[in-house]
């Protein structure tokens, strides 16, 4: 066998604009390895991987495949090459079946019916092989997310992808889901296929890579083999200095008292679907100053409906909850702008959908939900150099790069996009802070800066309130921790009695 590297890349320069997004980058990748592409957002490893499949052209630099050179102009000529690419963001027609979102582009003849029936059988066979199990005939958007990644790997390899680059392959994966991932890696590392893993997260680093390249700034800053270095050391390399994530080694806050008044209480808060499936089944808790409750369960669970009803954007069948010393029952449930008023702030799940409005400008997605203040209006005119001042103050506060108020949204990375959320429902010193999957597709050094805002807000004597897939992350940042599993709460214990064990035998549904 050749000694030569499935993937070289050497010397890459890529600029846009006044940003050096890849400087003098190399990069050598063995057959049949998985190799990790690490760093933290704006680090310039998606650019990297994204002039390795044609979406964007180095400035100079060469690429080698199997050890010929090569030019790759557009992602036809990777594809040609046996390069394949699996978003973070799905490219599919969610309005198709996963049949045809593979035939799509792909087909082998001109009549559609003996096409289909063509592909079907080499798709069937290829799911037999690597074990990628897809529902042909669904539909996209009925499938679930883990589903769906696999459909996008079985897609690349129907082209002949013999390397498949894969983008922050579990940002919305459950824990079951990531756990199948992996062994599909496996086995597709085993049948050969060279695997280039882009991620923040150093666990699924060292699980998974035999090699492991740090990037920062645009540069390489580490190269090495994943045995010859430590979670600590990657850790470090992508910051530029030493990280605390986990608890830390400041003193433990002090507890809240049973006697003190709850800022927020839940009583028997039960939800239904569209469809008429319970998703909520009596779900009583109560959040009091000065702590933070983790909610743990595999997604799917009922704790996105918890965080619904909390907010006032879904009005439960039945339950009661107080806050701000009024109480909602269903006939008059709270709605999010008495919400805010009552002192009651809200990171959602999903920042795109929810959190953001991507097309407009950073300073108006900063005062979403708040634009009827006082301090943002008058008169029924916006004030908008007020908005756009509290917007640089927010960015400077939490750290949002670019500090640029007139960006489109869409612009910021994934962690800049959660900071400036985060800042905006921080920002008017809410009593109560709800948060969905605080650091969902966020890198290393912006996880530890907002678990230090969640905490300090718990200092000052709010309750905060997170639901996490991560299970790393409730043990880091929770004081008590409420898991959930079948839309009902399966147990409660303070962080002291927590560790992964007994939180995922709860999150299974099963009580010791």
């Amino acid at each position: 066998m050749s000694e030569d590297p499935a993937v070289a890349m050497s010397h890459i320069c890529k600029r846009f604009g006044e940003l050096q997004a890849n400087d003098e980058v190399s990069l050598r990748v063995a057959r049949g390895t998985v190799h990790g592409i690490v760093g933290e957002n704006g680090a310039g490893k998606s650019t990297l991987m994204s002039i390795l499949y044609g979406f964007y052209q180095a400035d100079s630099g060469e690429i080698a495949i199997d050890g010929q050179p090569v030019r790759i102009r557009h992602s036809k000529d990777a594809i040609a090459l046996g390069i394949g690419m699996v978003h973070q963001h799905f490219m599919l027609v969610e309005t198709f079946t996963a049949l045809d979102n593979v035939l799509l582009g792909a087909e082998p003849g001109w009549r559609l019916k003996p096409a289909r029936d063509k592909v079907r059988g080499e798709l069937q066979a290829l799911m037999r092989e690597t074990g990628l199990a897809v529902r042909l005939d669904s539909v996209v958007e009925e499938l679930p997310v883990g589903e769906r990644q696999r459909l996008e790997i079985l897609k690349a390899l129907y082209r002949g992808a013999r390397i498949l680059i894969l983008d922050e392959p579990t940002a919305v994966l459950t824990p079951a889901e990531t756990e199948s991932l992996f062994a599909t890696l496996a086995a597709l590392r085993q049948r050969g296929t060279t695997l280039l893993l882009i991620t923040h997260k150093l666990k699924e680093v060292a699980a998974l890579c035999d090699r492991v390249t740090v990037m920062r700034g645009g540069r390489v800053v580490l190269d090495k083999a994943m045995a010859e270095t430590s979670l600590d050391g990657l850790a470090e390399a992508m910051v530029g200095r030493r990280v605390q994530l986990g608890r830390g080694e400041g003193p433990s806050p002090v507890a809240p008292e049973e006697a003190d008044a709850p800022l927020l209480a839940g009583r028997d808060l039960r939800c239904r679907d569209e469809h008429g499936t319970e998703r909520l089944g009596g779900v009583s808790l109560v959040l009091r100053p000065g702590e933070i409750v983790g909610i743990a369960g595999v997604s799917g669970n009922g704790q996105s409906e918890l965080l619904d009803v909390l907010a006032g954007l879904t009005t439960p069948v039945a339950g009661r909850l107080e806050l701000g010393g009024q109480r909602f029952e269903p006939g008059r449930w709270l709605d999010p702008r008495r919400a805010r008023w009552l002192g009651l702030a809200h990171v959602p799940e999903d920042r795109h959908r929810r959190g953001l409005v991507l097309g407009l400008p950073a300073w108006e997605s900063a005062v979403l939900g708040y634009h009827r203040l006082a301090r943002y209006a008058r008169g029924g005119l916006l004030r908008r150099r007020r908005m756009r001042s509290d917007t640089e103050r927010m960015m400077a506060d939490y750290d949002v790069r670019p500090r640029a108020p007139d960006l489109k949204s869409a612009k910021f990375s994934g962690g800049n996009q959660q900071k400036l959320v985060l800042a905006r429902e921080a920002l008017h010193r809410p009593t109560v802070l709800l948060v969905g999957q605080p650091t969902r597709g966020v890198d290393i050094g912006a996880i530890e800066f907002i678990h230090g805002r969640l905490r300090a807000m718990r200092d000052a004597g709010g309750a905060v309130l997170i639901v996490s897939s991560e299970l790393d992350e409730i043990l880091a940042l929770a004081d008590r921790v409420i898991v959930m599993s079948g839309g009902r709460i399966a147990g409660e214990l303070p962080i002291a009695a927590c560790n992964e064990a007994t939180l995922g035998r709860l999150m299974a549904g099963v009580r010791d």
